[in-house]
């Protein structure tokens, strides 16, 4: 028999009369998948900006990302994901909204933040005074960033967030006390950023998709970053713009790739550019509300 099977495998035909026993090898590295599709069809209501956990050893790499990258340890980003996890007000505030809003049947009350806990752990690691996030959408990512910011300043290091988006009926979940520590600006995003009288401490880019748009982000807040500013690009599964752009202006750059939990949808990630030199005292930016 393993003469015959031999034989068969030196012959031209057989890459082809191995094509079923391929594809269903092959598939067995997409039937959880599969399985995870058919239950989010039921049971989701969203059909874009999907919202999901990761998966804990996706959590701990997340964890240890940071640290290398931010400096700090894996034991401090631990807490700090841990701390928003179990954040009750903000889940009840995500879920009390959304069951009133008129966005209801395209939203899911459920709160899962992705890999927006790295977010909120940078903040609460960077302590930063300024902070930027172009492309609100519903504002899930404005209410992750400001209830960080809200902690900060209860251990007296206050910031700001700036919110940008072109539609003005984004941002409905971000109301109440998240509002007390950030703002949005309602327009297109360059121009928004070309007005911004603050250096920047942190930036992430969320907005128009498009890398064009994306890399011109980049450029409008080159001379606008704090001098150890940060930036989280949201895009950076999909362009290598964010890290063409550290390396044309002296930045590391990494990035780290989400590993969705019970999900269907393969994950984005977060690039992240930051300067090479140690991290020394930051430089504060004076909060300015714009109106």
């Amino acid at each position: 028999m393993s003469t015959v099977m031999t034989r068969l495998k030196s012959s031209p035909l057989f890459r082809y009369v191995n094509i079923p026993r391929r594809f269903i090898y092959a598939l067995g590295y997409y039937r959880e998948r599969l399985s995870d599709l058919i239950v989010w069809l039921f049971k989701s209501k969203e059909y874009t900006n999907f919202t999901y956990d990761l998966t804990e050893r996706n959590i701990a790499d997340l964890c240890d990302f940071l640290a290398v990258s931010l400096g700090g340890t894996f034991e401090e980003f631990q807490g700090y994901v841990a701390e928003i996890q179990n954040d009750t007000a903000l889940a009840d505030h995500v879920r009390e909204l959304t069951r009133h809003s008129p966005f209801r049947t395209v939203s899911d009350e459920d709160v899962k933040f992705g890999r927006r806990i790295g977010w909120y752990a940078a903040v609460r690691h960077l302590k930063p005074a300024v902070i930027v996030e172009t492309g609100v959408e519903k504002g899930l990512g404005s209410l992750v960033l400001c209830a960080a910011l809200l902690r900060n300043k209860a251990e007296g290091h206050p910031g700001h967030y700036y919110g940008t988006d072109i539609d003005p009926k984004a941002g409905w979940l971000f109301t109440g006390k998240y509002r007390d520590v950030g703002e949005l600006l309602i327009g297109d995003s360059i121009a928004s950023l070309e007005r911004l009288p603050v250096l920047i401490d942190l930036f992430i880019n969320d907005s128009d998709h498009s890398a064009e748009y994306e890399a011109r982000e980049y450029e409008t807040i080159a001379d606008k970053m704090a001098s150890d500013g940060i930036i989280i690009g949201d895009n950076a599964h999909c362009t290598d713009k964010l890290s063409r752009f550290a390396h044309k202006t002296g930045l590391s750059y990494c990035f780290f790739r989400e590993e969705p939990a019970r999900h269907w949808y393969p994950g984005g990630g977060i690039g992240l550019a930051f300067p090479k030199r140690s991290r020394g005292a930051r430089v504060s930016s004076k909060v300015v509300r714009l109106h």
